[in-house]
């Protein structure tokens, strides 16, 4: 707690038994104490949150040393991903170390020190207060300190960790420097900083902006920040020294890109930035015909290449391109809160007018990534980004920014309460448009069914809810293939490895399924699973809910087929060992186990010895050789393999019936001993003794025999066939199984559409059960838009592990018929048609992207690499890089408003909505 007494500031320490005054103790802190401090400090930190407050970087490794040296558990993952030793008696941290996060060697003309580019909160830095930056400095020195403000960003507070470095050329003597400041500074700052710098007056220094070697407009002393200024990470500015030769310079161009319609600042009304009068062709005062536009690349501005792909695909959106080239002005939105004033709008509707003006020139969008990072400090820096998340900002901010909805009404939802399917979505999409309704939703959002159901009670709960874009599951990420081998437990069939696909958090009743499915079940048969671990039956997996994430790849699981009727009647569990030599060791459970135990039921209330010995011959029936050796040809032994080789012959195709009975017929001897070398053992099979054949056994749920394998029983039985049960996963048989199988589009949309349990970190609060249930969620496709975005998942993330998959899905270009996902039968057709992809190169955290988009005009692809942009083969835009794939709708029939589409060469022609 802070006291205030006579101006100085006199903090207690909770239990340490030591006062500090001005902040200073006279004897050091111990870990604990130090702990408690920086809690409180951050904790007070986060009650005064304002712009211009001061937060210091240090790295991270550092700063997880020092959490580790006071007790708080950062996790033994993250720890090891950052190198950082846990004990339970760690050292005392050396001082602040951050030459990892800094760069070495800036630079010509750099007076402070730079952080290195593309560093990630959390995992190479962390931030800290002011005050727990001097508390630490105070500790443990070290540094260097690396001070960074808090700005704000549209409507966010947020860290300036990378403050904007700006290149400065003196066209005096061509030398070059680095200015960095941050981004909400003024351009009468920067004009300071310079001329300081350069030991010069303002009155004679005239500063450029310089972006891309040209000079834009004047960087006049003004309190307009920098930000608005539109400068980028990076730039040059260029410095001239106003003197009777220079001043003759200052009338050059300084209008921008030379392509440009419409200035970096317009200074023309609402109107005329929205959307001049049409002209009679259908386009925009001041445009020529658009048919021969489309093909200006969009110059990188510093790890953009994420916001160039998806801006191209949506600027070859055909719909969005018909809306922003007309007078979109009276739909502008300023009033919406959600929304960005308009502004977003206006800044991609110049940016797509000037990429359609004709001409080639590679457009730098400057303007609209100001605007976008504004409002989304995400995209404010300089770092990798997603596309997608690029995309659906974009979307969403968009359809803010033009929504026709001024005023949106409270509406309560209704509980479907077993209303038709029909009139609960008709009613669900009705309250959607009454307060959502732009020309994002016309042409870009459809309408899904979500029904969730509670696996306990079975409460039913169906929703109807919008979407603008479908973020598929690549078949791989969210089902596992296993490998389980099927035994009959009544002897009517070899054990078979059935290899199934089931979804990575479902229960064990989907792999029931998917192996009764495999294995043909009937109707009147069940499955019963185990797991084998050192030939003995670990456990039984006899809970239908239970989650398959308790099966490792590397168990050995089972499943024995029985007749429902088996079930409550005796387990009988049959081991096998291969019989000592020495006779000391003949009655010694657990030696020499081999393969998998063989399960049945004994169908007597109270089996006997004979019993077991019938039902252990019949289980073991199938494993029988046909062929023998010639001593078991001269009848030595019983006349036994005779009658099974006079079954087999006479066999009508039955596995049962025959056999079993002949078995039935010869198991005993006629002597009165067992036919087979049988011992009651445990569960475990570690003790053992002699089964009797008139042994009764009363009221036992389970027995377990032991079966000592002789040279004879190798003889007469293939027992291979109970060796080597395969593991659930093996990775090296599955990968090369994969690469075999083809992935497809619509094997993605079926993933996506699967019924799957919901996962633990997700569950669903059920009204009935009044309990959060893990419920069974089922989604289905009820209505689609006329542009459809399909987002394949190749990235996963997880709590310390992230990856990418590279697997190539085999997408269609033309003609993908989507009618037989479509659950609201209303007559219209859903084939549609590849225009625009949007591609990712390489691994997480970088990589490249670029984009494929379609003119329909030429019926020509090209490739839109940042400035550079080619033609291409459409046999050449299928690559395992495809990331977002965008199609329209190919219309067979007259709609309302919109005439049947044809392939001419006016744009509007095209038009889908």
């Amino acid at each position: 707690m802070n006291l205030q007494q006579g101006g100085s500031s006199i903090m207690t320490i909770p239990d340490s038994g030591f006062m500090m005054e001005n902040g200073c103790s006279c004897l050091p802190c111990t870990p604990e104490d130090e702990r408690q401090i920086v809690h409180d400090l951050k904790n007070k930190s986060e009650l005064h949150l304002k712009e211009g407050n001061l937060y210091y970087v240090i790295s991270t490794w550092w700063f997880r040393n020092w959490e580790n040296y006071v007790g708080i558990d950062i996790g033994e993952s993250e720890a090891q991903s950052l190198d950082v030793v846990l004990s339970e008696a760690t050292d005392r941290p050396g001082p602040i170390d951050n030459s990892d996060i800094i760069e070495t060697g800036s630079g010509s003309g750099v007076n402070e020190l730079q952080l290195r580019r593309m560093l990630v909160e959390g995992q190479d830095y962390v931030l800290v207060p002011q005050d727990v930056w001097e508390k630490l400095y105070e500790w443990y020195k070290g540094g260097p300190p690396l001070p960074r403000k808090m700005i704000l960003q549209g409507i966010y507070q947020v860290v300036e960790v990378y403050p904007l470095c700006l290149k400065l050329i003196d066209s005096k003597d061509k030398s070059q420097s680095i200015i960095c400041l941050s981004k909400k500074a003024s351009v009468r700052e920067l004009l300071e900083k310079v001329c300081a710098l350069k030991g010069i007056e303002q009155e004679k220094a005239c500063l450029w902006d310089y972006f891309n070697k040209r000079k834009h407009s004047q960087l006049c002393a003004s309190e307009k920040t920098l930000e608005e200024s539109h400068l980028q990470m990076d730039q040059d500015i260029l410095l001239e020294q106003v003197d009777g030769y220079h001043s003759s310079q200052l009338g050059m161009d300084s209008t921008g890109n030379g392509l440009a319609l419409v200035s970096l600042e317009p200074t023309r009304s609402s109107l005329t930035i929205a959307g001049g009068p049409a002209m009679s062709n259908g386009h925009s005062s001041g445009y020529r015909k658009v048919e021969k536009g489309g093909l200006a690349g969009l110059q990188n501005l510093g790890n953009t290449c994420f916001m160039n792909s998806a801006i191209q695909c949506l600027v070859h959106t055909l719909p969005l391109v018909e809306y922003f080239l007309h007078d979109y002005s009276d739909e502008i939105n300023t009033k919406n809160p959600l929304g960005m004033h308009g502004e977003l709008a206006l800044a991609f509707g110049e940016l797509l007018r000037k990429l359609w003006s004709a001409g080639r020139t590679a457009i730098a969008p400057r303007v609209f990534k100001g605007k976008l990072a504004r409002f989304a400090p995400q995209f404010s820096g300089y770092n990798q980004h997603d596309s997608q998340e690029l995309l659906a900002f974009l979307l969403d901010g968009l359809h803010e920014d033009l929504n026709r909805v001024k005023q949106k009404p409270y509406i309560e939802m209704k509980d479907s309460d077993g209303r038709a399917d029909e009139e609960v979505a008709a009613e669900c999409w009705r309250n959607h448009k009454a307060r959502n309704d732009s020309v994002i939703v016309d042409i870009c959002q459809g309408q899904y069914k979500s029904t969730l159901v509670c696996p306990l009670c079975e409460k039913i709960s169906i929703t109807f809810d919008p979407f603008m874009y479908l973020s598929l599951p690549l078949p791989s990420t969210i089902t596992r293939t296993m490998t389980v081998t099927v035994f009959s437990g009544d002897g009517s069939g070899l054990p078979m490895p059935f290899t199934v696909s089931v979804l990575k958090n479902g229960f064990f009743k989907d792999l029931l399924q998917a192996l009764g499915s495999a294995c043909c079940l009937k109707s009147d048969e069940i499955l019963l699973l185990a797991e084998v671990y050192e030939n003995k039956i670990y456990r039984y997996l006899e809970m239908p809910l239970a989650p398959l994430s308790s099966i490792k790849d590397d168990e050995h699981i089972v499943a024995f087929r029985f007749h429902k009727n088996a079930v409550g009647k005796t387990r009988l569990q049959i081991f096998h060992r291969c019989q000592e030599r020495s006779p000391s060791d003949y009655r010694k459970g657990g030696a020499n186990l081999f393969g998998s135990p063989l399960v049945t039921y004994l169908g007597e209330d109270q089996p006997t010895g004979a019993d077991i010995d019938i039902a252990v011959s019949r289980v073991l029936s199938p494993l029988r050789r046909i062929y023998s050796s010639a001593k078991v040809h001269s009848g030595k032994e019983n006349g036994f393999l005779s009658d099974v080789i006079e079954e087999q012959s006479n066999s009508s195709g039955s596995q049962s019936g025959p056999r079993n009975q002949a078995l039935e017929n010869t198991a005993s001897t006629s002597s009165g001993e067992l036919s087979l070398p049988l011992l009651l053992t445990d569960d475990n099979a570690f003790t053992s003794k002699s089964l009797q054949k008139d042994t009764i056994f009363k009221s036992v749920h389970s027995i377990s025999v032991l079966i000592d394998w002789t040279d004879k029983e190798q003889e007469l039985y293939d027992s291979s066939y109970l060796k080597d049960i395969p593991e659930v996963f093996k990775a090296g048989f599955a990968a090369k199984k994969t690469r075999q199988e083809a992935i497809s589009l619509s094997s993605c949309l079926d993933a996506f559409l699967m019924e799957e349990p919901l996962g633990p970190d997700d569950m669903w609060y059920c009204p009935r059960c009044k309990e959060h249930r893990q419920a069974i969620k089922k989604l289905d496709l009820w209505m689609l838009p006329e542009i459809i975005v399909f987002h394949l998942k190749r990235f996963t993330y997880g709590r310390y592990l992230k990856n990418k998959i590279d697997t190539f899905v085999n997408f269609p270009i033309h003609n993908l018929d989507l009618s037989k996902y479509v659950k609201n039968k209303d007559g219209q057709s859903y084939v549609y048609e590849l225009y625009a992809i949007s591609n990712h190169y390489g691994g997480l955290g970088g990589g490249h992207y670029t984009a494929y988009a379609k003119l329909v005009d030429e019926d020509k692809w090209y490739h839109f690499d940042d400035s550079h942009v080619d033609a291409v083969t459409e046999a050449e835009i299928k690559t395992s890089a495809a990331y977002l794939l965008f199609y329209k709708r190919v219309k067979n029939q007259p709609m309302a408003g919109a005439g049947e589409p044809s392939e001419g060469h006016v744009l509007r022609d095209n038009f889908l909505g």
